[in-house]
């Protein structure tokens, strides 16, 4: 099902062609001359495919804000009116590039994509719906996290309800925070770090969406949160995006999974923060007998203490380990799901958010010598913790397995 190449992985599910492309292009010349070679790269490899893609959302990771308005304008000439769900995160590439793209495209008979708002893309095939919603940025009036992730929160679930959908579709969400551990004033008068700002902000507004009927999270007896990513970012403010799944075949399901060498983020003692992080480890989607499985952002912690304190090495194995374990089959069988589960050769694409750019070798070797020849991207990034050096983040395809 798989197919790997140096910078993207093509996933074939029955008739549609997925594309995961994780494009970093040489450091040479000017920043636009770097997303000239980009997007040079992903279109040719979107041509060589064997049926017509699109492309669909894609996430730029920029070295300085300044270039992004350049960067905006260069995806607008190039896609004119089918420019994907961007979202411009400002994490340095770990090798000095200018910018590097994570993209995703599709394509095969009777897709129908949409571009209904410059932030908002739909996928219908098959009885399926996908919504992305990439791009949406914090005022920069904010007064702090709190109203930062309020405001962004309630674009998303404005941009959701746009195409007819709320957050109970939402599988998979992305926070970029600048100034992630930051102290800064909290409710109470005492000073808090900004990403638990985020989390009591992300609680509230999910409490406010469940009284009048636009998340649930507690289904079939058990915790429902989508995936997420919470990461660092250089600058001031958030960034935010998701994705949704649509449908009313009786085939898909969505399972959140934990991982039973971690405390649940949603069942943190308070010292980690006032109101827990509302989110599962990993978000598996089955779709008839094939299984997506979109893994959160993941780093060194077991229970819910971090391992390992200042030994990059040994983090970057233990995120692996965490991640493998994850999505086994065993783990899968843990929670009901016989016969689902996935490797870590099953990963079309990973990133790699690494804190300090000096240990960027070191993780890559690691990295390359767990998972492979997957595509990947390396960003410099504050970590959710300020002892934590490096997290992870993937998606993984593999097939159902019917036991005789």
């Amino acid at each position: 099902m798989l197919m790997s190449q140096q910078q993207h992985r093509v996933v074939q599910l029955d008739d549609v062609t997925r594309v995961a492309l994780m494009i970093t292009p040489p450091n040479v010349g000017t920043p636009i001359d770097q997303a000239r070679e980009a997007i040079s790269t992903i279109q040719d490899i979107l041509k060589r495919q064997p049926v017509e893609m699109s492309l669909t959302k894609q996430t730029v990771f920029v070295r300085s804000a300044d270039d992004i308005d350049a960067f905006r304008k260069l995806f607008k000439a190039s896609y004119q009116d089918r420019v994907p769900a961007t979202s411009f995160v400002i994490q340095p590439p770990c090798a000095g590039q200018a910018l590097a793209i994570e993209a995703w495209a599709l394509g095969g008979d009777g897709i129908e994509v949409r571009f209904p708002l410059p932030d908002l893309v739909t996928v219908t095939y098959d009885q399926l719906r996908w919504i992305y919603v990439a791009g949406i940025t914090s005022p920069c009036d904010a007064a702090c996290a709190y109203d930062e992730a309020k405001h962004s929160f309630g674009l998303l679930a404005q941009r959701l309800q746009h195409v007819g959908a709320t957050f109970n579709d939402v599988c998979r969400i992305w926070l970029y925070q600048g100034g992630i551990t930051e102290p800064q004033p909290g409710a109470d008068g005492e000073t808090i770090e900004r990403y638990r700002e985020l989390n009591r902000a992300r609680a509230d507004f999910f409490q406010q969406l469940e009284s009048v009927g636009q998340i649930n999270t507690s289904r079939h007896g058990h915790a429902f949160y989508p995936a997420s990513t919470g990461i660092g970012m250089a600058g001031k403010g958030l960034t935010v995006s998701c994705l949704g799944l649509q449908t009313r075949r009786e085939d898909v399901s969505l399972h959140p999974l934990e991982n039973p060498r971690q405390t649940s983020a949603f069942d943190y003692a308070r010292k980690y923060s006032p109101r827990s992080p509302l989110f599962s480890r990993a978000m598996a989607v089955k779709i008839g007998d094939h299984v997506t499985t979109w893994i959160s952002g993941t780093a060194s912690i077991l229970d819910s203490e971090t391992v390992h304190l200042g030994d990059v090495e040994k983090q970057t194995r233990q995120t692996i380990d965490n991640i493998q374990n994850l999505i086994s089959g065993n783990n899968f069988r843990q929670h009901g799901l016989a016969g689902m589960g996935a490797e870590l050769t099953d990963l079309a694409k990973v990133r790699v958010y690494v804190k300090h750019p000096r240990d960027y070798e070191t993780c890559r070797a690691i990295v390359e010598s767990r998972f492979g020849p997957v595509p990947a991207i390396y960003a410099v990034a504050d970590v959710c913790r300020p002892d934590l050096l490096v997290e992870i983040e993937g998606v993984a395809f593999s097939d159902v397995t019917h036991s005789p």
